[in-house]
């Protein structure tokens, strides 16, 4: 009888210790449930997390992208965000480290609503700074072809103005003279009795020309082409349209001009014991080297 009672008794225990440790197993599977089910939780915040700083560092290197000079200010905040993505990544999660990294991304997002805004505002004045700019430059190209036009046209005018007031010849004439005792001055056609050539000219009346003290380039070739007399050079220099000119003379003709015709006459002595036979050749310059006149003459 004491031994049945004491089979009973094990019996109970038994049975106890069985539906204690069913019970404790239940608990520890209920138990690594529960962790597993909030580490996915949590990794899948910290995922979230990540997310959105990968988001907000695109924002900014859209924006900074889109600049066309550097801006400090973006540039410091997108690095800024790209530390805390490798930060989060590292981290081992857990609800205190995720909630504080979930208040930050709170702030850096609206911190790049004003940045983004600033931003777009200023992209804003440079455009506008570069329409004003683009119209400032076209102004400036208008003005300068009508100041080009103005230049030209005044440089046509002055040219008109020019052309003018240059002085013409209205008579020329050349020839052979000999010098008398007396003093008088005869024609002659020998070259052994010519001791001077005699070049006349008539400077017609202008209105336009500036009165004053003018100046004259008489050229005389022999017979052989050789120029005759001082047989200096007069230069002009050319400008963009022309170029420099000169002219070897023979005789610098001077004389004053008060706008009404004007008779010239110069001489030209013999350099040698006579002037040879043959034709003579006889051209006048105005003091632009511009020929005005020619003429030739025969010694026998």
């Amino acid at each position: 009888m004491a031994e049945t009672k004491s089979n009973n008794g094990l019996k109970v225990i038994a049975g106890l210790l069985a539906a204690a440790l069913i019970g404790t197993l239940i608990y520890t599977g209920s138990l690594y449930k529960s962790k597993k089910d909030t580490t996915e939780k949590l990794n899948k915040e910290k995922n979230l997390v990540i997310e959105d700083l990968n988001n907000l560092k695109s924002d900014y290197d859209r924006a900074i992208s889109e600049n066309e000079s550097t801006n400090a200010e973006l540039i410091e905040a997108r690095n800024k965000i790209a530390v805390y993505i490798d930060s989060v990544q590292k981290m081992k999660a857990d609800i205190s480290t995720l909630s504080r990294y979930r208040r930050q991304v709170n702030q850096l997002t609206k911190e790049r609503e004003y940045l983004l805004a600033q931003n777009d505002s200023l992209r804003a004045s440079n455009t506008l700074l570069s329409m004003q700019r683009d119209s400032t430059q076209a102004a400036l190209a208008e003005q300068s072809m009508f100041t080009d036009s103005l230049i030209m046209q005044n440089t046509q005018l002055s040219k008109v103005v020019e052309t003018g007031a240059s002085l013409g010849l209205s008579k020329f004439s050349a020839e052979a003279v000999r010098e008398r005792s007396s003093g008088k001055v005869v024609s002659v056609s020998n070259n052994r009795r010519a001791d001077k050539l005699k070049i006349c000219y008539t400077v017609g009346s202008n209105k336009i020309t500036k009165p004053g003290a003018k100046q004259f380039y008489i050229q005389v070739t022999d017979p052989s082409g050789t120029i005759i007399g001082e047989r200096a050079v007069a230069a002009k220099e050319g400008d963009e349209l022309n170029e420099s000119i000169s002219v070897t003379y023979s005789k610098a003709s001077s004389f004053y001009y008060e706008n009404t015709s004007l008779d010239v006459c110069d001489f030209i002595d013999k350099s040698g014991a006579e002037f040879p036979e043959g034709t003579y050749g006889v051209v006048v310059y105005d003091q632009n080297l511009k020929e005005l006149g020619s003429t030739e003459f025969q010694l026998n």
